[in-house]
């Protein structure tokens, strides 16, 4: 298991952090500025506890939202938010809220969290992580009765994995068909968010308006290897990119196996592949770190003694320039063009409706983020998310921003999923030195 010493800097001369929403600085010394530090242990105990609701025979978890796993899972992290004096409230989208108040409350409130539901089969970190290090936070400023400025809110979002529900809710992003789209647990989001407590026919309750919120921030897993590869300790996120899907048909014309000459053929499988294949080269020619993917594929009517005549294909682009994305599926439908003029066949897209938008975080606070990090003796990379995540929803209505910590060997979304205690004690660290940091100026 690769190990990480934690850096101290015990330096007493005096340290600058940038003040998020202002070019000011404030000015505190390095004994002051790392005096606190969360309890690395209790953060590696609660996910090791959080994992067991769900977990199967095999050491699985599936705690899929909307599930009696995901109810239960909840129910413990509630009880540990009521033990830490959040007074923890389920809003009408399930969404759980915990309130610490400040010194002044006139004062919008600094929020932070993440999620806790699974996708089938998941991993113990990807939100657990965020939700738990914020618990922590929470307790370190009880420990050692120190009172914010502003008041602080822990915010647990409802089926993050399963269309980030609870946050889409927060800021108005429900509409009534969505709430009948049937979820993982088999349950509609309707019947699901009442399932955990919320109130979908007052759904639109839980809105908070743009400007509610001072600053949004979520500490999460990097879901990928870019980090342990280059040995960076914290990620400070630049954006999430944007995700577009189209399903694709192509036709061609089923004929028999044996009988139809070669030159004859008009094979959809061979045009369908030639497609994965630009595809790849499509991506790949341009700079940058977009990503597409051809992630299904069905053949019809799949026989062995039968030329294949359709061929249904899902394809997905991912970048943060929306820009971009569009730039490349041009490019992709100009080679799509000639591949079925080649084989002889239709090649035919449908953009689907369930795309998200790229998210910028806020540039203020990736700077704050990224001068705590550094005085605490961390490596810093700013990157982008290459997942969706709550975040992406709530810089809709307040100033989000992203700390990522290393994945082991890049997995996420699967049993294997593993960041090690030292990584998820460093982006604690950094999550509550930041909050204090935002505290600090523009009181």
């Amino acid at each position: 298991m690769r190990r990480r010493q934690f850096i101290q800097n015990a330096s007493l001369t005096a340290l600058g952090i940038i003040a998020f929403g202002g070019i000011k600085a404030v000015t505190r010394s390095a004994a002051a500025a790392n005096a606190l530090r969360v309890n690395g242990k209790r953060i590696e105990s609660r996910i090791f506890e959080l994992a067991k609701f769900g977990m199967d025979a095999n050491g699985h978890g599936t705690r899929v939202a909307f599930t009696q796993a995901d109810i239960e899972g909840r129910a413990w992290f509630t009880a540990l938010m009521q033990r830490a004096g959040l007074n923890p409230t389920i809003d009408t989208a399930g969404n759980i809220i915990g309130k610490r108040k400040g010194k002044n409350n006139a004062l919008k409130p600094i929020a932070f969290g993440s999620h806790i539901d699974m996708v089938p089969d998941g991993g113990n970190y990807d939100g657990t992580l965020g939700s738990i290090g914020a618990l922590e936070v929470i307790e370190i400023l009880n420990e050692q009765n120190l009172v914010t400025e502003h008041p602080l809110e822990l915010i647990i979002f409802s089926n993050e994995e399963g269309g980030t529900i609870g946050s889409k809710a927060m800021v108005g992003d429900i509409s009534k068909e969505g709430l009948q789209q049937r979820s993982q647990s088999g349950l509609t989001m309707g019947e699901g968010i009442r399932a955990i407590g919320g109130n979908p026919d007052n759904i639109q309750s839980c809105i908070r308006k743009k400007g509610d919120i001072h600053a949004w921030l979520e500490l999460h897993i990097e879901q990928g290897g870019i980090l342990e590869k280059e040995k960076i300790q914290i990620g400070v996120v630049e954006g999430i990119v944007g995700i577009v899907h189209w399903e694709v048909m192509v036709e061609g014309f089923a004929n028999h196996a044996g009988a139809t000459q070669m030159n004859m053929r008009q094979d959809a499988l061979l045009a369908a592949s030639k497609l994965v294949i630009a595809v790849n080269e499509v991506i790949t020619s341009v700079k940058g770190t977009q990503v597409g993917t051809v992630g299904k594929i069905a053949v019809q009517p799949g026989a062995y003694n039968v030329i294949p005549g359709k061929v249904q294909m899902g394809l997905e682009i991912r970048d943060l320039s929306a820009e971009k994305i569009e730039m490349l599926f041009k490019e992709i439908e100009k080679r799509a063009d000639l591949i079925a003029k080649a084989t002889k066949t239709k090649i035919l897209f449908e953009r689907q409706a369930n795309e998200s938008k790229p998210a910028l975080t806020d540039k203020k606070l990736q700077q704050t983020i990224h001068a705590t990090a550094k005085s605490l003796g961390f490596s810093t990379k700013f990157m982008q998310s290459g997942a969706g995540h709550d975040t992406q929803h709530v810089g809709m209505i307040a100033p989000a921003a992203m700390i990522f910590i290393p994945s082991v060997g890049g997995i996420s979304h699967s049993p294997k999923e593993f960041s090690t205690a030292i990584d998820m004690e460093n982006g604690a660290n950094v999550l509550l030195q930041t909050i204090l940091a935002i505290d600090k100026a523009n009181q």
